[in-house]
């Protein structure tokens, strides 16, 4: 086999979700696709590097600083959701049930695998807590159902014991152990509405 070829599927497999198979298999498309769709893939890749970032308030991607969202004056600035990944906004925008803010964790609390509360963007959310004109008034914390997202939700509370916040987490319509961006839009919303106090 080509080293460019074994480099290519070393380098795809290294994605989430993509296993050496997968890989292979998207390796010989690139290989037998019309040359210019192969390279539109590559600038795309070279353009995301170079002109998408975290934005520096929230954390969800953007090319703008600030990003969209926290520029819009339209939204609710007194309620911030809280949530693991910027993939997780996506999913909640695309129900429309919510007009606030956000705050990205950057992923949850998982001590078997090295993620501890210095990980995450738990001080700027505090910053935030502390800081916000107008005062933020709810925190809607989004993590997702499972172990690791509930001690994440558990940290946040014990973290703003004391603040004056109301701290809120999306109910479970949402199965154990689901990811919200893989969620259809009626039961985000409905997660989002049946939201209990923690």
């Amino acid at each position: 086999m080509s080293r460019s070829l074994e480099k290519l599927i070393k380098s795809l497999s290294r994605l989430p979700g993509i296993g050496e198979k997968t890989a292979g298999r998207l390796a010989y498309h690139l290989l037998k696709c019309p040359e210019e769709q192969a390279r539109q893939l590559s600038e795309s890749i070279g353009q995301l590097r170079e002109n998408v970032f975290f934005c520096p308030t929230c954390g969800n991607i953007t090319e703008e600083d600030p990003c969209d969202i926290c520029r819009d004056k339209r939204r609710e600035r007194e309620v911030v959701c809280v949530v693991e990944e910027p993939a997780d906004i996506r999913a909640i925008e695309t129900s429309g049930s919510y007009r606030g803010l956000y705050h990205v964790l950057g992923g949850r609390l998982s001590p078997l695998d090295g993620v501890g509360p210095d990980e995450l963007s738990l001080d700027r959310l505090l910053q935030r807590i502390e800081t916000s004109k107008p005062r933020i008034s709810e925190l809607i914390v989004a993590t997702n159902p499972s172990v690791e997202g509930d001690a994440t939700a558990l940290y946040i509370q014990r973290m703003l014991n004391g603040h004056r916040v109301r701290i809120s987490r999306i109910a479970c319509g949402l199965p154990a152990g689901g990811h919200l961006e893989y969620m259809d839009s009626l039961t985000i919303s409905q997660a989002l509405e049946g939201r209990h106090n923690l």
